[in-house]
């Protein structure tokens, strides 16, 4: 048993690796080479880079954009045993200056961090104290503007290497297609190509299209059908609700989820359908990102996705368990014209980009030249009220400044509230004997929670008000009254989005969005809605489609699909017909063979080999010769 598969066992109780994960880490780890692993969604990423981190001495660093994930991992982390930390946009500047303290000074063996982060002052002189043995690059074609998430300041990483020297690199990601893989090795600066792909064939997902008038009727009907957990998309969050109720009044257990609901309605409804109190889920794509749940049986699209990329990553989340689950796709004409309504209004002209930028400074007030590296809690529908722009607008034209590296949208945090003790334990005692009114509260918080004298402390004031039975406004005045009596750094829970300016604040003359990058960037998106618009209407298999628009050459016929499963003219599957057509031809030369010798070698029933053969000489791709046999039509 390999050092790596001891780890394994020890932390995850897995007594081996899945395909691949282990030549991936042995390339980063023992070759000590920058490593580009593609697996798809549900691959096992994580444990990737988590494993050779902690066969060595030192930190791993993480970098990736969705903090939500970054907390839960460093949960997950912690609930092992193993020490992990996480900087992202809305902590503090204390916070941030204790959490890199204690991964230079402490036994910490994970920083995750937002890619914003990197380029700050304080994180790069930090860094170069730490001994790092791994960089983790997550989510990594964000790197890449031919991306279906480009993040300029993925662009930052490269950094890392002036900084930490001869520390090996590597990228993850599900969904990259070959222009994409080359362009992520080639912004972070791999040395040579390196790349360990596993198939994206998913064997036992079984993807359909069906060509539908009356969606919400067939939806039933497939839920109706499955007994376990599914997952339905939609394109808006009014429509989340609508199917929810829909599927509530025909006695389905459902719930909806979106973007725009609190954190706490986003914990309690994942927790019920993770649970399986709710059997069906109605979202946006805001759902899903590090939702682990194995037994999903089916995936639902109400409404064509905007990406080849998107699609395959939501319907991945289907079969986990490696069970038989259901990819479905529902179209019907109008969606052609939804998604092309789409693509207008995604690309909104240049002088209305440059006009929100103009409207975010002046609500921020920030004046020209300034503003670099500060951020904001972002709110969208006061910012939209005040300027008189609508939400599409705003958003869209957020991401081309994103594009250009002016701002940065982050993801919206649930910060909760945290806390840290400022003074000593002497100090602290000294306080309790003069303020003896304070000190049953401040034996709460050192019962109740571990640490609080070195790091910030994440606390619930709905327990401490439980404990002591009172409300959690006098447990909040007790937690302000220590902050303002220096005792404490209290801050209290925060959500909300967060919009970081990444450079200082242009005037409308410097300001540029590049025509050559917008009308580029248009164009790409144009083909990705093709592709997507061609995969619904295609005859030919699905899966291979995908296969092939991520890079397999010459993709096998999955034999399972809706397309594949299509009877022919035969009577035959068209994956049947196709695979021993192929075989048949082979065995027939320009020599000639009898039917009783091609039937006794091809391995299918007779009956439905003379149908194939009957097939071949109706199209004419074999014949009779004068012997009797058959023969290939020269």
């Amino acid at each position: 048993m390999s050092k790596y598969t001891d780890i394994l066992q020890k932390y995850w109780g897995y007594p081996t690796f899945r395909p691949l994960q282990e030549d991936i880490i042995k390339s980063v780890d023992e070759l000590k080479k920058d490593t580009l692993g593609l697996l798809p969604t549900g691959g096992g990423k994580s444990i990737i880079f988590q494993v050779p981190a902690l066969a060595n001495e030192g930190i791993c660093l993480v970098i990736t954009p969705l903090i939500a994930l970054m907390k839960d991992q460093v949960e997950n982390l912690k609930k092992q045993g193993i020490k992990a930390l996480a900087i992202y946009t809305g902590l503090t500047k204390n916070e941030i200056d204790i959490a890199l303290d204690n991964c230079i000074y402490g036994n910490v063996k994970f920083l995750y961090i937002s890619p914003e982060r990197i380029g700050t002052e304080i994180f790069i002189e930090r860094v170069k104290k730490m001994k790092v043995n791994l960089i983790a690059i997550d989510e990594s074609h964000c790197i890449s503007q031919w991306g279906y998430d480009f993040r300029p300041s993925y662009l930052k990483i490269n950094l890392l290497r002036e900084i930490v020297p001869n520390v090996p690199f590597l990228a993850l990601t599900a969904t990259a297609t070959p222009e994409v893989v080359d362009d992520i090795q080639d912004k972070l600066g791999f040395k040579e190509k390196n790349v360990f792909k596993k198939s994206f064939e998913r064997k036992n997902l079984i993807y359909i299209v069906r060509t539908v008038e009356d969606k919400l009727k067939y939806l039933l009907q497939i839920v109706q059908k499955e007994n376990s957990s599914g997952v339905v998309y939609v394109r808006s969050r009014k429509k989340t609700y609508e199917i929810a109720q829909f599927l509530r009044k025909n006695q389905i257990s459902a719930d909806y989820f979106h973007a725009g609901l609190t954190n706490d309605q986003k914990d309690t409804k994942q927790e019920a359908w993770k649970r399986g109190y709710t059997k069906v889920i109605v979202s946006t794509n805001a759902f899903g990102m590090g939702i682990d749940k194995s037994d999903v049986r089916f995936v639902v699209h109400i409404d064509l996705p905007d990406s080849l990329e998107a699609y395959f990553q939501e319907a991945g989340r289907g079969g986990r368990d490696e069970k038989t689950a259901y990819a479905v796709l529902l179209y019907n004409d109008s969606d052609r014209q939804n998604l092309q309504r789409n693509f207008t209004t995604s690309f909104p002209e240049r002088e209305t980009i440059k006009a929100v930028y103009q409207a975010l400074c002046n609500f921020y007030q920030l004046p020209v030249g300034s503003g670099k590296g500060m951020t904001f809690d972002f709110k969208l529908e006061e910012f939209a009220q005040n300027y008189h722009f609508n939400y599409v607008t705003i958003l869209t034209s957020i991401k081309f400044l994103q594009h250009e590296a002016y701002l940065e949208l982050t993801e919206e945090i649930n910060n909760p509230s945290r806390l840290k003790f400022i003074v000593d334990r002497n100090d602290l005692y000294k306080f309790q004997v003069a303020s003896p009114h304070f000190d049953a509260f401040i034996k709460l918080i050192l019962r109740t929670y571990e640490g609080v004298f070195s790091e910030y402390v994440k606390i619930d004031e709905e327990r401490l008000a439980k404990n002591v039975n009172a409300t959690r406004e006098v447990v909040y005045q007790y937690l302000l009254k220590l902050s303002n009596s220096k005792i404490i750094n209290y801050i209290p829970q925060k959500k909300a989005p967060q919009i970081v300016f990444l450079e200082e604040r242009l005037d409308e003359k410097t300001l540029i969005i590049s025509r050559e990058f917008y009308e580029e960037r248009k164009e790409r998106y144009r083909k990705k809605i093709e592709a997507v618009i061609q995969y619904a209407n295609s005859e030919n298999c699905r899966s291979k489609i995908l296969l092939e628009y991520f890079g397999q050459k010459n993709a096998p016929e999955c034999g399972n699909c809706d397309v594949c499963r299509k009877k022919t003219e035969t009577g035959l599957s068209r994956f049947e017909l196709n695979k021993y057509k192929t075989e048949i031809l082979e065995l027939i030369d320009f020599q000639g063979i009898s039917i009783d010798n091609v039937v006794n070698k091809v391995a299918l029933n007779e009956e439905k080999t003379i149908k194939i053969i009957q097939f071949l000489l109706d199209n004419e791709l074999i014949e009779y010769n004068k012997g009797g046999r058959l023969i290939k039509v020269e």
